[in-house]
């Protein structure tokens, strides 16, 4: 894979933007972190969505944004009432927990309802449609609800009991993921000849992935020194997650477009497509960071 400077220009001014925004808004609280992703998983399922329909599915649009947004906000109720708890046992925490429990009714009964709905709807294939329509919110919604709980010190890191929020954490998974896109384009491109997935995407190379991953693994050493918070063993970890689940996303993003003949998943961001396209690594690695994070 020749090296394309322009190409890598063009990539480059793009991501200064959008690193700008997505770092003021982590940075600023946890109420505008969320709200950013709350926006990024509702325009990744519009993007889902859109894609399936190039092959003439027609998945529940209205049912699938309601649910993921039930599913979303759920989450950040829930980490919102375990804080507020310890503080306000009778006070902010009871509400919550009565909003919640409005949310979970309303993503449930809407859920039962979708396939009743599709009844009604008289489409082609409505089972497709169905499995459409829910596997959107599994794979949009969800991995971004769950990185919302990353954030939080619910799951237990050993760190302050003081603290809430933790954007360290959340700025230190983007850094691992940026740098195992960025070693593995610039390895491959320069010595990259073995084709990884060449069906599913022509450019990814095993020298890329090799060598992006192995810089990957050294960066977490440096994120350790930087930021701490968790051990160096921890950080190895996820580093690994993110090298195999990093890589893995983005085959299954290819995989996506490629099953419908179109080469981004939207227009958003000028060299890197859509949502999904930016944050296809994210997608498969927020959950196993997740579930690494909660089991340790």
């Amino acid at each position: 894979m020749a090296f394309d400077s322009k190409k890598f220009l063009i990539r480059t001014g793009s991501a200064a933007v959008f690193v700008v925004v997505l770092l003021g808004c982590i940075l600023w609280n946890y109420y505008s972190f969320s709200a950013l992703f709350f926006i990024v998983s509702l325009w990744g399922l519009h993007e889902f969505y859109k894609l399936m329909e190039i092959n003439g599915n027609k998945p529940n649009r209205f049912a699938g944004m309601l649910i993921g947004i039930s599913l979303y906000l759920f989450f950040i109720c829930l980490n919102l009432s375990d804080y507020f708890s310890n503080k306000e046992p009778y006070g902010l925490s009871s509400d919550l927990k009565k909003i919640s429990a409005v949310i979970v009714f309303i993503g449930i009964i809407t859920s039962f309802i979708t396939p009743i709905l599709e009844l009604f709807r008289s489409k082609e294939k409505p089972f497709e449609n169905l499995a459409i329509t829910f596997f959107g919110i599994v794979y949009c919604v969800l991995p971004f609800a769950l990185f919302n709980s990353c954030s939080i010190n619910m799951l237990d890191y050993g760190c302050s009991p003081e603290r809430f929020y933790y954007p360290t954490l959340i700025i230190s998974i983007f850094l691992l993921i940026w740098s195992n896109d960025t070693f593995a384009y610039l390895v491959g491109s320069f010595i990259g000849k073995n084709k990884m997935f060449e069906r599913i995407s022509p450019g990814k190379t095993w020298e890329g992935t090799i060598g992006g991953g192995i810089l990957t693994i050294a960066a977490s050493f440096l994120i350790y020194k930087i930021f701490g918070l968790l051990s160096l063993q921890d950080w190895i970890i996820i580093s690994i997650i993110v090298v195999i689940f990093g890589t893995l996303g983005d085959l299954v993003e290819s995989m996506l477009k490629r099953s419908v003949g179109v080469k981004d998943s939207g227009k958003i961001m000028p060299g890197h497509g859509g949502i999904l396209d930016r944050f296809d690594s994210l997608i498969m690695v927020a959950p196993f960071v997740f579930l690494y994070l909660i089991l340790k």
